[in-house]
C-alpha cells in the first residue's frame, strides 16, 4: 500500500499573506454597532426570514439551501481594500453556511451565485438556484441599506490618519517577509548540507 499517497507538507505560510485579513480589520474595526438601526427586532428577523421563503423550523443557507451557521453580509463591506460604506444590519445580513460565505467573499452576491468559483451554488449544481436568486432579489428590495460616508463623518484629517496606518502596517509585513525569506533560505541552505 503507498502510504506516502496520503501524505502532504503543510503549505508554507508568508506573512504578506495575511494583508488581506489586516485590511479587513481595518475597516471592520471602524464600523460601529449602532443600536437600534442595527440590531434587529424579532419581527425583522421573522420578515427576513420570510422574504427569503423560510422559518423558525427551515433556518438554512439563502444562497444554497445547506445548514445556515452565520450571517453573510448581501453587500461587502470591503471593495478593493477600501469600505464600502455598508454596515451590519438585517438588511444587509442573510443565512449562509460556511461554504457559500468563505466562496462569495466580497463578491457581489448575484454574480458569485451563478459563477463556476469554487463552492459556488451552480458550481455545486444546487436544483433550486432561480427560485434562491429571485427570493435573494426581493429580499434587496426590501429595504434601504445605511450607507455610511465614513470621511464626512470623521473629517479628513482623521480619515486620512486611518489609512496611513494601515499603510505603515503593510509596510511593515513587507519589510518582516523579506527578513523572514532571508531567515527560511538560510536554514534551508544549512540543512540542505547535512
Amino acid at each position: 500500500m503507498d502510504y506516502l499517497s496520503l501524505f502532504r507538507m503543510p503549505t508554507p505560510m508568508k506573512i504578506t499573506g495575511r494583508s488581506s485579513s489586516i485590511t479587513n480589520s481595518f475597516i471592520n474595526s471602524i464600523i460601529p454597532i449602532i443600536v437600534p438601526i442595527i440590531v434587529p427586532t424579532n419581527e425583522q428577523v421573522k420578515e427576513a426570514l420570510d422574504i427569503l421563503g423560510m422559518d423558525h423550523d427551515s433556518f438554512q443557507c439563502a444562497y444554497c439551501g445547506a445548514t445556515a451557521s452565520e450571517w453573510d453580509h448581501l453587500r461587502p463591506l470591503v471593495l478593493n481594500k477600501k469600505p464600502t460604506g455598508y454596515v451590519s444590519e438585517i438588511h444587509n445580513l442573510v443565512p449562509a453556511c460556511g461554504k457559500c460565505n468563505q466562496s462569495k467573499g466580497n463578491k457581489p452576491w448575484h454574480t458569485w451565485i451563478t459563477s463556476s468559483a469554487k463552492l459556488s451554488p451552480k458550481s455545486r449544481g444546487v436544483s433550486d438556484l432561480n427560485q434562491r436568486i429571485e427570493a435573494l432579489h426581493k429580499y434587496e428590495a426590501w429595504l434601504e441599506p445605511t450607507k455610511v460616508d465614513f470621511e464626512s463623518v470623521v473629517g479628513k484629517e482623521k480619515w486620512e490618519q486611518h489609512w496611513a496606518n494601515w499603510e505603515s502596517v503593510q509596510n511593515t509585513m513587507r519589510e518582516a517577509q523579506t527578513l523572514a525569506t532571508e531567515i527560511n533560505q538560510a536554514i534551508a541552505k544549512a540543512y540542505a548540507k547535512l
